[in-house]
C-alpha cells in the first residue's frame, strides 16, 4: 500500500511511502488483538485496593449477647460482619494484576491493528518536523492544516521531541509517541494514526525478524 506524504501545511510534497505488506496487510487475529488490549489494560492497574475484615477491625471479641433464649440469631462479637462497623466478608486485598504475553503474540496483536488502520483508510504520513517551541497553539494549527483537529489522534514520532511532547500534552485528544514503543490498545484507540516518514522505517525494523 502506498500513502501520499504531507508537510505540516497539509500540502502534498508530491512523494510517496510505501507500507510494507508483512505489517500493514496481514491477516488480522481478532483474539490476539483482545489479549493484548486486554494485557496492556491490566497492567495498568494499581492493584492497591484493601479492605479490612473482621481480623483487622478494632474492638472487643467478647459475645455481646447470651447464645439462646433471646427470640433472635446467635451472634459472636462486634467484629462480625452482620454488624454495622463489622469486618468485610471476602473483601478484595492488595494484587497483582500483570498479564504476560509470547512476544510473536504481541507482534501480531500490533500487526493486525495497524493493518486495520491501513484497511480504514486511518492512516496518514508526514513528514519529519522538529517543533521550534513547545506552543499549543502552534501544535494545534498543525493538526488544522493536516484536517484532523477533531478525531482522536495518535502521532508517532522516530525520536524524543521535547517541544512536541510540551506542546500536545495539554490536548485531550492527542497522543504523542515514539514509534518504537507502540501498543495495540492506542492504535485501536485513536481515530488517526499519523506517522513521520521516518517512524514508518522505525515500525519496519521493529516487526523484524518477529
Amino acid at each position: 500500500m502506498e500513502l501520499a506524504v504531507k508537510n505540516i501545511k497539509g500540502e502534498d510534497t508530491g512523494r510517496k511511502v510505501l507500507l510494507n505488506d508483512n505489517i500493514f496487510g496481514i491477516e488480522p487475529n481478532d483474539h490476539v488483538i483482545y489479549l493484548d488490549a486486554k494485557r496492556y489494560m491490566a497492567n495498568k492497574r494499581q492493584g492497591t485496593h484493601d479492605s479490612r475484615e473482621r481480623s483487622d477491625v478494632s474492638g472487643s471479641t467478647r459475645k455481646i449477647k447470651r447464645q439462646k433464649g433471646t427470640g433472635t440469631a446467635r451472634a459472636g462479637d462486634i467484629k462480625n460482619p452482620l454488624f454495622r462497623g463489622g469486618g468485610r466478608v471476602f473483601g478484595p486485598h492488595p494484587r497483582d494484576y500483570i498479564i504476560k504475553l509470547n512476544k510473536k503474540v504481541k507482534a501480531l496483536a500490533r500487526k493486525s491493528a495497524l493493518t486495520y488502520k491501513a484497511k480504514d483508510g486511518q492512516i496518514l504520513v508526514v513528514e519529519d518536523f522538529k517543533m521550534d517551541n513547545h506552543k499549543t497553539k502552534s501544535f494545534v494549527e498543525i493538526l488544522n492544516n493536516l484536517g484532523v483537529e477533531k478525531s482522536k489522534n495518535l502521532l508517532l514520532i522516530p525520536d524524543t521531541d521535547a517541544n512536541l511532547y510540551l506542546a500536545a500534552r495539554n490536548l485531550k485528544n492527542v497522543k504523542v509517541r515514539r514509534a518504537e514503543t507502540i501498543n495495540t490498545y492506542e492504535i485501536l484507540e485513536a481515530k488517526t494514526l499519523i506517522l513521520m516518514e521516518k517512524s514508518v522505517k522505525v515500525i519496519e525494523e521493529l516487526f523484524t525478524n518477529k
